[in-house]
């Protein structure tokens, strides 16, 4: 059954003229191998988006935030259109049922979909950027999105967890923080290696990864 996109406009109170560069949005590149049907997949439009989102952001956050160097307004930037971030956005707006996908990736809920769900919200930009224009892309980021900033700034979230880790070590211990191999396990092509962090003597935390 085809979805009813006129619900989403409803939703997000924008009513396109070109009703296919909506569909085109929410069409992934797996349900074109699948339904030979004329339809376009989202990917030129998501790749148009990304660049609306990255200037709309970027503008915002250099009028919020005057006296920020350039490093850190690009981390917040980094934290504000990361898939988590935008993908999530996805998700409160209900944009997941309105996908068109293949019945392989329909049944795949997890973090395949996560990207899935934030390249589409790129797309829709793109769709709505070339439909009705830069202010009213610019108006629909502000409203998804630029809520988040001040958690962003307050939570650091746009501080990645070593740097934040050393900075909480230097804070309230007054060191360092070192990094050690703990253990490896498994064949040569397909290795594990655990690491353990530590505050002087003292470990901390261990993590395992394929490097």
């Amino acid at each position: 059954m085809d979805k009813d996109f006129s619900t989403f406009e409803t939703r997000v109170g924008f009513t396109f003229e070109k009703k296919d560069l909506l569909r085109q949005a929410f069409t992934h590149r797996s349900y074109i191998n699948e339904n030979r049907s004329g339809s376009v997949h989202n990917e030129r439009l998501e790749f148009l988006g990304d660049a609306v989102l990255e200037l709309a952001v970027t503008n915002f956050l250099f009028s919020k935030f005057p006296d920020k160097a350039e490093g850190e307004l690009t981390a917040f930037r980094a934290a504000l259109v990361n898939t988590i971030s935008i993908s999530q956005a996805a998700t409160d707006l209900g944009m997941n049922e309105f996908l068109l996908l293949s019945k392989g990736e329909a049944k795949d809920t997890g973090r395949a979909r996560q990207y899935i769900l934030a390249n589409t919200f790129e797309a829709f930009i793109g769709a709505l950027y070339l439909d009705q224009g830069y202010a009213a892309a610019e108006k629909f980021i502000a409203k998804q999105l630029f809520h988040k900033t001040d958690e962003v700034v307050a939570k650091r979230l746009w501080q990645d967890a070593k740097s934040r880790f050393q900075e909480i070590a230097q804070e309230k211990e007054g060191k360092t923080p070192s990094y050690e191999l703990v253990a490896q396990a498994g064949p040569d092509h397909d290795k594990k290696f655990i690491t353990g962090a530590y505050i002087g003597e003292t470990l901390i935390a261990k993590g395992e990864g394929k490097s």
